[in-house]
């Protein structure tokens, strides 16, 4: 599949996920297959404003390529200068979120509001295609409740404004994460656009993944929250999608292995203090299942080193097996 002039050897894209995925995971992720990453959003008024923090998750790493930036806002003047900064991290593509649910985003005019606003979306989509000179694509929602479906007509005026590709969450913002994707949503926005739209919702598996290209015609799938504690997701995903081969779930072991190589390149990139911290979540996801982990994700509450995660993990270990 290709965005414009970006080639991609694989459909399986990780999500970008304020929180989780920063630049470790998303080169994690990149090692087992996805074939495109996303950095965590950013604030486009915060970019222009010199703000360290905003930099610093647009590092993108050596090991993730394909990779976007992704930014959010409602002035276009504003997103398209936040893009032209953005390019000094040298992504390959400009990603607009029009879809983030969080009320400190939606309830400020950025992430899923636009969507009540095509006008405006269409003008920020325009004005940040017209500053950069890389793909430019926008992450929607189905529309911000079940009375404002329109995940339709804002596709066709976003790819009329300049948006290389579009990705499609299949629920409203009011609906968050809960309820069902709405497959049928996808396969309109599909239908509706000559550009690559990109379907995203409830990808946990292979099989999911499957559903999601038949029953949309999708150009390629996203996986968010299905990747946490998980990225061998890509690898398995890969393999069917182009041989027809199911690789099994890894063992605990190697599931632990990943689990401490993931948060080791934490700290590696953040310190042991923050990386410790972070990681308290992140293993909260490749633990879920196991015997013990409920007591395991409790100790972690009061974790302080990765000397002392390794000790609980080789009995978590032990334990399981």
């Amino acid at each position: 599949m290709n965005i414009k002039n970006v080639e991609f050897n694989s459909i399986a894209f990780l999500a970008p996920m304020a929180g989780m995925a920063d630049m470790a995971f998303r080169e994690l992720c990149a090692d087992y297959g996805a074939g495109y990453t996303v950095t965590e959003m950013v604030s486009s008024k915060g970019l222009t404003m010199g703000d360290k923090k905003s930099a610093m998750l647009l590092t993108l790493g050596e090991r993730e390529r394909k990779a976007g930036a992704q930014i959010f806002g409602d002035n276009p003047e504003i997103m398209a200068e936040a893009a032209v900064k953005c390019l000094e991290f040298k992504p390959d593509i400009i990603d607009i979120n029009m879809g983030c649910p969080a009320p400190k985003v939606a309830m400020n005019g950025g992430g899923a509001s636009l969507m009540k606003n095509p006008r405006l979306a269409g003008e920020i989509v325009k004005a940040v295609s017209q500053a950069v000179d890389i793909p430019v694509t926008v992450k929607i929602r189905k529309g911000w409740d079940d009375n404002s479906v329109n995940a339709v007509a804002l596709a066709e005026i976003l790819e009329k404004n300049g948006a290389a590709a579009i990705a499609v969450h299949g629920r409203t913002r009011m609906q968050m994460y809960s309820g069902e994707v709405d497959y049928d949503i996808i396969r309109r926005v599909k239908e509706a656009v000559d550009i690559p739209v990109i379907g995203n919702g409830d990808i946990t598996d292979v099989q999911s993944a499957a559903i999601m290209l038949e029953k949309t015609g999708c150009d390629a799938i996203m996986i968010g929250r299905g990747a946490l504690g998980n990225p061998w997701i890509f690898q398995q995903i890969n393999a069917y999608l182009n041989e027809c081969r199911v690789i099994p779930e890894p063992s605990l072991t190697e599931k632990m292995t990943v689990m401490l190589a993931h948060i080791k390149k934490i700290i590696e990139y953040k310190g042991e203090y923050t990386g410790i911290r972070e990681a308290r979540h992140h293993a909260g996801y490749y633990t879920k299942g196991l015997r013990g982990g409920a007591k395991f994700r409790a100790e972690m509450g009061s974790l302080e080193s990765f000397e002392q995660l390794e000790e609980i993990t080789y009995r978590i270990i032990k334990e399981n097996v």
